[in-house]
């Protein structure tokens, strides 16, 4: 594995964070629009709705599209503790590009754990997809295979910077 010289974080990690997360950032600020649009005109139709059953904005306003329909069963539904997933995208996004910025072990383990959530969340709501909502959803698939390669970045970064903490430890 190519590293930077005595960081431990592989040459192409900073890079190919760097456009997952831009990625990332906007997908889910184009889910956060197509969202808002569609609240405020019923008969908006988004670049991602591209039949009955292929429709972003149909999956992004139902229950599953806020706090992961599971946050409205602990608090009303018009919560300010029941957001939007795209907003938890857009936090979760910055939050990668933050952290990513630092070579500690911490920002490492927490890179990976973040990552390991969104994964789990990302299965939950493919799940929720193909087999509650029976849609396909371009946007929400793409996040998934964004957080599926950040996970790997990150996964990548910590064994490197576990390897140079070992040998200099």
């Amino acid at each position: 594995m190519a590293s930077n010289s005595c960081s431990g974080v592989p040459k192409w990690e900073r890079k190919t964070r760097l456009f997952l997360c831009i990625f990332g950032l906007f997908l889910s600020f184009y889910a956060l629009h197509v969202e808002i649009s569609r609240e405020r005109d019923p008969e908006y139709r988004a670049m991602c709705d591209l039949g009955d059953s292929v429709s972003c904005s149909k999956v992004f306003t139902s229950r599953w599209g806020r706090g992961f329909g599971l946050v409205q069963f602990f608090f009303a539904k018009d919560s300010v503790l029941n957001q939007p997933n795209s907003l938890l995208g857009i936090i979760f996004y910055t939050l990668q590009l933050a952290l990513g910025q630092s070579v500690s072990s911490r920002a490492a383990f927490l890179l990976v754990l973040a990552s390991w959530v969104s994964m789990a969340g990302s299965l939950y709501l493919a799940g929720v997809l193909a087999f509650i909502l029976g849609d396909f959803c371009v946007v929400c698939v793409s996040t998934y295979v964004v957080n599926f390669f950040l996970l790997f970045t990150n996964l990548k970064r910590r064994t490197g910077l576990e390897a140079v903490k070992t040998k200099t430890g």
